[in-house]
């Protein structure tokens, strides 16, 4: 797993902010949590504190607000998704960093939908992460360079399903038919079928199977789920 080990000073701006901040990291990594702390200490920052379970963090919110959370979306006891709410369910303001090895584009789309303040590769270098802290400081949102270019390919390759077209989409995935896809939505059976030729033509598919794989790797459904519901007879 990539740390970042490359290391530049901050500019004295950064060092002064970083000095006033208190920061949580959570991250089920012993030794990713004492390496980023040791760097952010090495920067300047003093009010670190490092979580290696999601629950240890939960339970000192009532307690404590910090400036920045840092989060891993892949911690074993509470699904990280869960925990932006729960921290956002807390303090609303909160500014939430995700820090994550997962760059599947179904799971960046679920990021952005919660509408954190930055997201970072691991694989990025620890500076970047102090430009994202500088960003979300001054009210800007941040993402990384590889997040950028990955968003960006996908957003100049196809034009995209509409809200409605992805509740179809989804259901087709799972194998209902046009008539029980009307029936779910309220709408008629010639509207599914116009929104699912729609949908072959914005994705380029040739059949279904094309059509539920290109979905898939867009990040208009999320493979887990559906393979989840088709199990339980959803």
């Amino acid at each position: 797993m990539n740390v970042w080990y490359n290391f530049a000073p901050v500019n004295e701006a950064q060092k002064y902010l970083l000095q006033s901040l208190s920061v949580a990291i959570v991250d089920d990594h012993a030794l990713i949590l004492e390496g980023f702390k040791s760097l952010m200490q090495g920067c300047g920052a003093s009010g670190v504190e490092t979580f290696l379970r999601a629950a240890d963090l939960i339970n000192t919110l009532p307690h404590h607000k910090f400036d920045i959370y840092i989060i891993d979306i892949g911690m074993p006891d509470i699904d990280g998704f869960e925990l932006i709410d729960i921290i956002r369910g807390t303090y609303t303001d909160a500014r939430i960093i995700v820090n994550t090895i997962h760059e599947e584009i179904w799971l960046l789309r679920r990021m952005l939908d919660k509408d954190v303040n930055a997201i970072m590769f691991k694989s990025t270098d620890f500076m970047q992460m102090v430009d994202a802290i500088t960003a979300v400081m001054n009210g800007e949102q941040y993402f990384c360079p590889g997040l950028k270019k990955k968003l960006s390919s996908y957003k100049h390759r196809i034009e995209h399903p509409s809200d409605r077209e992805i509740d179809i989409l989804k259901a087709l995935a799972m194998g209902y038919t046009s008539k029980e896809i009307a029936a779910m939505l309220f709408i008629s059976e010639n509207t599914v079928e116009t929104h699912r030729k729609r949908l072959f033509t914005k994705l380029g598919a040739r059949n279904m199977a094309d059509l539920i794989v290109r979905a898939v790797a867009r990040g208009y459904i999320n493979a887990s789920e559906i393979a989840d519901n088709n199990r339980k007879g959803i």
